[in-house]
């Protein structure tokens, strides 16, 4: 949008009065919702709204679309997503942020801050007294039979206190604004709550769309409270300021990935999954290259039943075997102690009061919806009337029904609604309806309101010590529904928290390390990552080589002249062995335009395709790639990940774009092809140039060396043997492959001997691409890591083949066997102990570092 007011959509403006233009374009909230941006202030607005426009001025409001745009961008750039599992458009979702804030004064976030703090003090009550004396219980403030039936109450928990008696270090509370413009909590999440990382990003880049609101309206900041949880949790584990903290994630799968790897990075935590842990005399262990490290703290993102296999569900693969044992023994801090479910069923928001008033002495700050659990017989006879006005919500985690709202039930569905809350009474819990207020969000034109809802933290500070987080995660309902929810389809918001104080000046930016110690302090390289970190090195290799030969193969058979036979063995047999086309496609000498078809209809086959299992082409190099990086997303720079996440969709998509035109253009093909090798190198210059090189990085190098030196030395094998490299394309194909025709013609002219061959393809110290150079790469990486992680990569590294063995006089030299062909022995035995020499390497690593089957590298430090 053009940014000169008179020549904006909205006509000519008074730049004195942003507020009143702000407010000719914004629709009133629905009858009956707050609407959070008009209030008594000037011109009809609220207080903090006003100021907002008023530092943005008349120019900032008319260029709210690129500011938008801007937004957009950022989000898309910074690799944002939210997994949606029912999201048929695929698995990666970006996350949708509004350009507006939702702004909170500092009387409205005063009321929230002391019901928030006391509700923290008393849920973490709560949960000492189930898994104690169970006073709430026998006193019959709680019904047993909503906490001991629910799923989720552990009976392995009961006994255990954790260290500092702090059993939930993090709590979401999920709240409205009412009409009457109180805040009212709905809901709680105590298991593994989700938001921490979404609002940092959120408030980092709405910060940058408004920068001077953001200063003078005074928004309260968030690092300093990130940093008293990372304190809190050192001060309670044994370890204290020098325990190793880690943030257990269910997986790339997960719908909240992408924070769980932001909050990873941001708080300089390792990452890791169920399977990176370990178990031995009652201490977790975190399985690295260099053997067993201890991990004094965990916060978990994985909810409670899958945590232990050994002591909970059996069938899970998320968490780690022997967990509750560390936890009882007093060996570890977990964020939160397991067993909180029972906290997070709405129908505990109808006992709290009564429980407050006796665990703490005191009524509740912040009140509640009301709320009826069915399974009280006076709680259903009383609610049953009011279902129309009410909120079903199921009890129990896995209950089979979504939440309810009874204004959009028919007479006919109420009664079915009845029957079904007197059959299974105690599996449904009814609250009262609460119109959420609606905040203004944009919309390209007009500032349309939503219904919002407000996620707030507690964040343990230390022992029974707790902190609201000066901000939240807001969450929008679709316009014109009631339920703000993301799997929904619903949007977010950032929210500014305003103080009449001073700001806090710690920044989101600034992570300096508060030691020394810290500071030397190396993250680890768990075993899976270094095993993704090996695969993405190689599945990039690959798909390098694939989208390579694949260009090859077509520019010979989509020459004027028809190749030779001996090109055309050699073509048939490397595209057969790299998966360029299937088994049983007929080979290039009987029908070059059959083979070039199917090589072109192999390069991303269509995942209904019944061959499509079978095919290993460049597209399937691309997926693995692509899911190796998802893996150890949190290694990869932000560009890195944009750059694998684009060639991955963009090739598919345009494979598909060939395939569905049916016309097999060749020239559409290559310039696929072509885009997809400028892609690759910016990858591979990414993870030359921008990637700490640590031991995970040596082994991402040594997988693409390994794929490398595999794939080179067998189609030069295949050039030899079908003879194709004594013909002058033959000659040119395998330069080509090599990618080293520039270096080739600028040293040698136009020769094309096989002297100068060996010599720059397979003995050329110089050329990153011969044989020579990768062997010796490899023996260095792998010498590198045998000082750093296990002796054994040392002498992995010796029993590779020894370059400074490799004479060119010996390796030209040549014999003519029975039927006149030439056998080039000294160079075949080379290639083949080249290739032999990788795959043993690939099987030694993998042994030696993923598997761990060689237990002489294991150590272990307590």
């Amino acid at each position: 949008m053009n940014a000169d007011p008179d020549d904006s959509l909205f006509g000519p403006l008074a730049p004195e009065r942003p507020g009143e233009w702000a407010l000719s374009l914004a629709v009133p909230a629905d009858p009956g919702h707050l609407d959070e941006l008009r209030g008594d202030g000037p011109h009809g607005l609220a207080p903090s709204w006003s100021a907002f426009f008023d530092h943005t001025g008349t120019e900032g409001l008319a260029d709210l679309n690129r500011r938008a745009e801007n937004l957009r961008r950022q989000i898309r750039d910074n690799g944002v997503t939210y997994n949606v599992y029912a999201d048929d458009s695929g698995l990666q979702r970006p996350w949708a942020l509004d350009l507006f804030p939702m702004i909170l004064g500092p009387g409205d976030w005063a009321q929230i801050e002391a019901g928030v703090l006391q509700r923290a003090r008393l849920l973490n009550a709560v949960m000492a007294d189930l898994y104690g004396p169970r006073e709430l219980l026998q006193r019959g403030l709680l019904p047993a039979a909503l906490v001991q039936g629910h799923p989720g109450y552990l009976r392995a928990m009961q006994g255990v206190r954790p260290r500092g008696g702090t059993w939930l270090h993090i709590v979401g509370f999920d709240l409205a604004h009412g009409p009457d413009g109180r805040w009212w909590v709905v809901g709680q999440r105590t298991q593994a709550p989700s938001g921490l990382g979404y609002l940092l990003e959120n408030r980092i880049a709405i910060g940058r769309q408004f920068p001077k609101a953001f200063a003078g309206l005074r928004v309260q900041r968030l690092a300093a409270s990130y940093r008293a949880l990372m304190d809190g949790i050192k001060s309670l584990a044994p370890e204290g300021e020098n325990a190793r903290i880690a943030l257990l994630t269910p997986g790339p799968y997960n719908e909240t990935y992408f924070e769980h790897a932001y909050l990873a990075r941001y708080l300089g935590l390792t990452l890791v999954e169920g399977n990176d842990l370990t178990v031995r005399d009652e201490r977790l262990f975190l399985k690295t290259l260099a053997g067993l490290e201890p991990v004094h703290a965990l916060i978990k993102r994985v909810d409670d039943p899958w945590l232990d296999p050994l002591e909970l569900r059996p069938d899970s693969t998320l968490g780690v075997p022997g967990l509750l044992q560390v936890l009882r023994a007093g060996h570890l801090v977990l964020a939160n102690a397991p067993g909180s479910a029972p906290l997070e069923s709405s129908a505990l928001l109808g006992f709290l009061p009564a429980i407050s008033e006796h665990l703490l002495g005191e009524p509740l700050a912040l009140p509640s919806l009301a709320t009826w659990w069915c399974g009280e017989d006076a709680a259903l006879r009383g609610v049953l009337p009011l279902l129309k006005d009410g909120v079903i919500k199921a009890t129990y985690p896995g209950g089979g029904s979504d939440t309810v709202i009874g204004q959009g039930l028919t007479p006919r569905e109420i009664d079915e609604w009845t029957g079904r809350l007197v059959r299974q009474p105690e599996q449904h819990t009814v609250q009262s309806w609460l119109p959420l207020s609606q905040t203004p969000t944009w919309t390209g034109d007009r500032l349309m309101p939503r219904s919002a809802m407000l996620r707030v933290f507690a964040l343990a500070d230390g022992a029974g010590s707790w902190r609201v987080l000066p901000g939240g995660l807001v969450r929008l309902a679709p316009r014109g529904q009631l339920v703000a929810a993301m799997q929904r389809g619903g949007s977010s918001a950032d929210c500014w928290v305003l103080t009449d104080g001073a700001v806090d000046p710690t920044s989101l930016l600034s992570g300096q390390p508060s030691s020394f110690a810290i500071a030397q302090q190396k993250q680890p390289v768990t075993s899976r990552a270094a095993e993704n970190l090996f695969w993405l090195g190689r599945y990039t290799e690959r798909a390098e080589n694939t989208v390579r030969l694949a260009e090859t193969v077509l520019d010979q058979l989509d020459g004027e002249e028809p190749g030779t036979q001996a090109l055309l063995a050699w073509l048939t047999e490397v595209s057969r062995e790299n998966a360029l086309v299937l088994a049983d496609v007929p080979d290039a000498l009987h029908s070059s335009r059959v083979f070039a078809r199917s090589l072109m209809a192999n390069l991303a086959p269509h995942p209904q395709d019944p061959a499509a299992a079978s095919s290993f082409s460049v597209g399937f190099n691309l997926g693995a790639l692509a899911n190796a990086a998802a893996q150890v997303r949190e290694r990869l720079s932000r560009e890195h990940w944009n750059l694998i996440e684009r060639l991955r969709t963009g090739f598919a998509a345009g494979a598909a774009r060939l395939l569905d035109n049916g016309d097999f253009n060749t020239g559409g093909a290559q310039l696929l092809l072509q885009e997809a090798s400028q892609q690759l190198a910016a990858i591979t210059g990414s993870q030359t140039d921008r990637m700490v090189r640590d031991d995970g990085w040596r082994l991402l190098s040594i997988g693409r060396h390994i794929e490398r030196l595999a794939t080179l030395s067998r189609a030069l094998a295949l050039g030899l043997q079908t003879g194709s490299v004594h013909e002058p394309a033959g000659f040119e194909a395998m330069v080509a492959l090599f990618d080293s025709t520039i270096t080739f013609h600028a040293q040698y002219q136009q020769r094309r001997d096989m002297v100068a061959l060996i010599d720059l393809l397979v003995l050329d110290r110089d050329n990153p691409r011969s044989l020579a150079w990768v062997v010796q790469t490899l023996r260095a990486r792998l010498a590198r890591l045998g000082q750093s992680v296990a002796p054994q990569d040392a002498e992995l590294a010796r029993g590779l083949p020894d370059p400074a063995g490799w004479q060119l006089a010996e390796l030209s030299n040549w014999q003519r066997d029975a039927d006149g062909r030439r056998v080039w022995g000294a160079l075949l035995r080379v290639l083949e102990d080249c290739e032999a020499a990788a795959v043993e390497l690939s099987d030694e690593i993998t042994r030696l570092h993923f598997s761990h089957a060689d237990r002489r590298s294991q150590t272990l430090s307590i």
